[in-house]
């Protein structure tokens, strides 16, 4: 995966370029949950590539070697009863602005960039920004930031699925399946549940 986006950005003089992915926005269970990361300027990592396309264990090495070398990283969720409440596209915008309001350094000091690359998506901010479709194909950064954002919703399953066992969370991650839609069936929706996704499978 090429810089070339992010090197036409520095070009501009811009220095710091965040970039961000979410993950879970399809998910029937859970919080949708975005990340965001910077690079120092003209870091390239090999094995870097959009999460889906990496194996757990792959996925789980790179995020270590991202942490690394980073310059900054940031978080954001949006709960299942705010995306009920404002929707999945609303509740995907806020949880990547926080992932960027959250970025924050090794020492854990706030890092403000002065771009941003996001997957497809646009959120409200002052700083300059650009969505790119299929980003986490195209742009290094972006791809990055969906390993990160991947691996901690990955691990927030497992913990999901120690309060809720019945559900299979630690196997489909939160997505509908057929042993999800079964488990529904059979038990209702739980707290963690967006019921908004629900209405054809709990008719």
């Amino acid at each position: 995966m090429e810089l070339e986006i992010e090197e036409s950005i520095w070009q501009e003089g811009y220095e710091k370029i965040a970039c961000c992915d979410e993950v879970g926005r399809g998910c029937l269970f859970g919080s949708v949950l975005a990340a965001a990361v910077i690079f120092p300027k003209g870091l390239k990592l090999e094995g870097v590539k959009d999460s889906k396309k990496l194996s757990p264990k792959k996925r789980e090495a790179m995020y270590s070697i991202i942490l690394e070398n980073a310059l900054a990283v940031g978080i954001g969720m949006v709960s299942p009863e705010m995306i009920d409440k404002i929707n999945i596209k609303n509740a995907t915008r806020h949880a990547m602005k926080e992932a960027v309001l959250n970025l924050k350094d090794r020492n854990g000091n706030l890092l403000t960039p002065d771009y941003i690359l996001i997957d497809a998506e646009e959120i409200d901010t002052s700083i300059p920004q650009k969505p790119i479709v299929k980003g986490d194909d195209l742009v290094h950064g972006i791809a990055a930031a969906s390993i990160i954002a991947k691996v901690t919703r990955d691990r927030l399953c497992k913990e999901w699925h120690e309060t809720y066992p019945l559900y299979g969370i630690d196997q489909h991650k939160g997505y509908g399946t057929k042993a999800h839609r079964e488990a529904l069936i059979k038990y209702g929706a739980t707290d963690m549940h967006r019921k908004s996704f629900l209405k054809k499978i709990l008719l």
